[in-house]
């Protein structure tokens, strides 16, 4: 049995209280306690003489009994107070020992004083608190059921028997004292339960219409079922709980899983927290019949009480799985500096270029299964590209390509990089001379004998090759490809190299801020590099957003949102700041780097690592620079294309020279006009390395 917490109390007081009656009057005989003792017993005595006065004589031994420890105390503090010193034999002590057992004892029998206020050890439900003992159901005679079932019963003809049903056997919930399950059928045999509604159910048991449930009755060994019954819960009790401290699986189901919800249908599975990244990460699926998962990614991140635009919220969906990713602060706000370990190629030819959305490393390639990887750099001014430029350029180079990197525009970083290369130029005279190279290159490897004595398409993984891979950036590559004297020429040969260079370990890497045809950028050379590389765009105009996928041949429900225009959270405080009239802070961008990379057929959102131009990139490179072996010089050499390529036009380089009658001018740079238009009228007759050689050396004179 339980004890109230006034008992309680009052027993502890005794105790307490018992040390400070022997201890007070003999410490400090005028002490204040004393006073206070006496008074106490005045009180008692006075509430002796009430009781003696009631004219409830049933009740007045319990009110003397109760009012008896006052009287007691002050007994005892007059005693102690007379005696010498603690009294013979330690009588004061014995005296208030005695009175604080004497207050024990009293107290099984004074709490049954308070007959009116016992506290109740169990509350039962108040739409179910009826008499203990009801009386037959009229409508269905008594069959044995239990007390709880005749009850609900009761109630349930109060109702009116909604829907025409009987209680069959009604089942309360475990630490729910106000929650039960129904099972009903309908009270004409034979005929099914029609007009059953929530709201009958909710009125008969005084709860709202949310907490009712009406499900189905399969039919079971040894009992009936099918539309002449129906199973009902009613459960304010779980409602409200659910309501207030929800579990994860139930704020998941209410919140994100139910229809219409950011992901219908869907049903969690586990939820992780990784402290160390600070991501919490919630994994889901949905039934195979459901098919894939649908997202409504907006408003699934105001569930997660996040903006879609903060770049917190990553969703990543595997079959009919579905990985949500809720960042602390977006990690796409992160730097994550450049390192040799990360850009050295492994044995399948993968280094690290940045971090994905969810965490995970995003990786690139040197070469494929197919021969020498092409590249893709996509990105407006500011975006990052000579950053993902450098990280590609160290990465082949670690491998131990040759590289080779034009720009049609000089600028510091670039410079920079050429430092590191076998060569390097400003121009698009230079990036001619480049590609001229490289479709000389695709020839002289293809005669080039292997250890074995025999000729082999190039495989980094078969022994005895002659030569190494040889990597060619060209940086701004459609401001090249539209020059007036050199633009045609250069597209073609671009095209030409993206289709063979991959079998002879040519692989060529285009970088621009744009990749569409109506720029210059064919549909050929956009599709050999798309099917041999794994493009990288960085930072895209939200209006270009959807056309750079497209192109990119992405379909259309994955093509992705565009990012925002900064990943910092907005400064709180902006009310304030209109209120006194002060501007807005200024936005920090740090989008730099940030965009998306396509290695299958869904782009993914990435942040690439961060190489420190200021703090110097000799680091991240080999030792030593990659060059042509000797054979491959003297090859070229004898096709008079290896020489200095930042030279002007050399007589004959780009056509025969105009006769003397001729007065047309020389452009800027070298060349005619004239060249770039027999080049352009040879476009559709030069499709392999051999015949483009040759369409050179007719240009050369050679």
């Amino acid at each position: 049995m339980s004890v109230p917490c006034r008992v309680a109390l009052e027993r502890t007081l005794y105790t307490l209280a018992a040390p400070v009656l022997a201890a007070a009057p003999n410490l400090v005989p005028d002490s204040p306690v004393n006073t206070v003792v006496q008074l106490a017993g005045a009180a008692g005595l006075g509430g002796w003489y009430l009781a003696y006065k009631s004219s409830d004589d049933s009740d007045t031994g319990r009110k003397l009994l109760r009012w008896s420890p006052l009287v007691l105390a002050a007994a005892v503090d007059i005693a102690v107070r007379h005696t010498f010193g603690w009294g013979p034999y330690c009588l004061d002590a014995l005296l208030a020992a005695g009175w604080a057992a004497a207050g024990l004892l009293v107290m099984p029998y004074s709490r049954h004083t308070r007959r009116n206020h016992r506290p109740a050890l169990a509350a039962t439900a108040p739409a179910l608190q009826l008499q203990p003992a009801p009386e037959p159901s009229p409508a269905q005679p008594h069959d044995g059921a239990d007390p709880f079932t005749r009850q609900v019963r009761r109630l349930w003809e109060n109702g009116g028997m909604p829907g025409r049903t009987i209680v069959v056997k009604a089942t309360p919930h475990d630490g729910m004292p106000n929650d039960l399950s129904l099972l009903l059928r309908a009270s004409e045999a034979g005929r099914p339960i029609s007009g059953l509604t929530p709201e009958a159910v909710a009125a008969a048991f005084g709860v709202d219409v949310t907490d009712v449930t009406i499900k189905e009755v399969v039919r079971q060994y040894g009992r009936e079922g099918g539309p002449a019954w129906k199973e009902v819960d009613v459960t304010p009790d779980a409602n409200e709980r659910r309501r207030k401290a929800p579990t994860a699986h139930e704020w998941w189901a209410d919140r994100i899983g139910a229809a219409g919800s950011p992901v219908p249908g869907s049903q969690l599975v586990k939820e992780v927290r990784d402290r160390e990244r600070k991501v919490t990460h919630y994994i889901a699926h949905v039934p195979d019949e459901a098919g894939e998962p649908r997202v409504n990614k907006h408003a699934l991140a105001a569930a997660l009480k996040t903006k879609y635009d903060e770049g917190r919220l990553f969703v990543t969906i595997d079959g009919n799985q579905v990985l949500v990713s809720l960042w602390d602060s977006s990690p796409l706000a992160q730097v994550f500096p450049a390192t040799r370990e990360l850009i050295t190629p492994d044995k399948d030819g993968r280094w690290v270029t940045g971090y994905l959305g969810n965490g995970q490393p995003a990786r690139n390639r040197v070469y494929t299964d197919r021969g020498a990887a092409h590249g893709l750099f996509v990105a407006p001014s500011g975006g990052g590209k000579t950053q993902l430029m450098g990280l590609h350029i160290a990465a082949d180079a670690l491998f131990g390509a040759v590289v080779m990197l034009a720009t049609e525009a000089p600028d510091e970083k670039t410079a920079a990089l050429g430092k590191h290369t076998a060569r390097y130029g400003v121009g698009a005279l230079y990036m001619i001379r480049l590609l001229r190279v490289l479709v000389a290159l695709m020839e002289i490897r293809g005669e080039m004998p292997w250890e074995d004595g025999q000729v082999h398409e190039w495989d980094p993984d078969r022994p005895g090759c002659p030569y190494r891979m040889l990597s060619a950036y060209l940086d701004e590559f459609l401001s090249a490809a539209r020059n007036g004297d050199y633009g045609t020429e250069i597209m073609d040969l671009a095209e030409l190299v993206s289709v063979k260079g991959r079998k002879y370990a040519v692989g060529i890497k285009v970088a621009g801020q744009s990749i569409y045809v109506q720029d210059g950028f064919t549909q050929l050379l956009c599709e050999n590099l798309r099917e041999n590389c794994i493009p990288v765009v960085l930072k895209v105009a939200p209006k270009k957003v959807g056309d750079m996928f497209k192109a990119l041949g992405i379909p259309p429900e994955h093509i992705p949102d565009p990012l925002p225009r900064s990943f910092s959270p907005a400064e709180a405080g902006r009310i304030e700041r209109v209120m006194r009239g002060e501007p807005e802070p200024p936005t920090d961008s740090n989008t730099g780097g940030a965009g998306w990379i396509v290695e299958g057929t869904q782009p993914d959102v990435l942040r690439t690592l961060f190489m420190d131009f200021k703090a110097g990139i000799d680091g991240y490179f080999p030792d030593t620079v990659a060059t042509l072996t000797d054979h491959e010089i003297r090859e070229l050499e004898a096709r008079n294309l290896w020489f200095d390529w930042t030279e002007p036009p050399r007589p004959g380089e780009f056509g025969p020279e105009p006769d003397d009658e001729d007065h047309e001018v020389p452009t800027k740079g070298g060349g005619n006009r004239r060249g770039g238009g027999k080049s352009a009228a040879r476009r559709d007759a030069v499709t392999s390395p051999r015949q483009a050689l040759e369409a050179i050396k007719n240009l050369s004179g050679v």
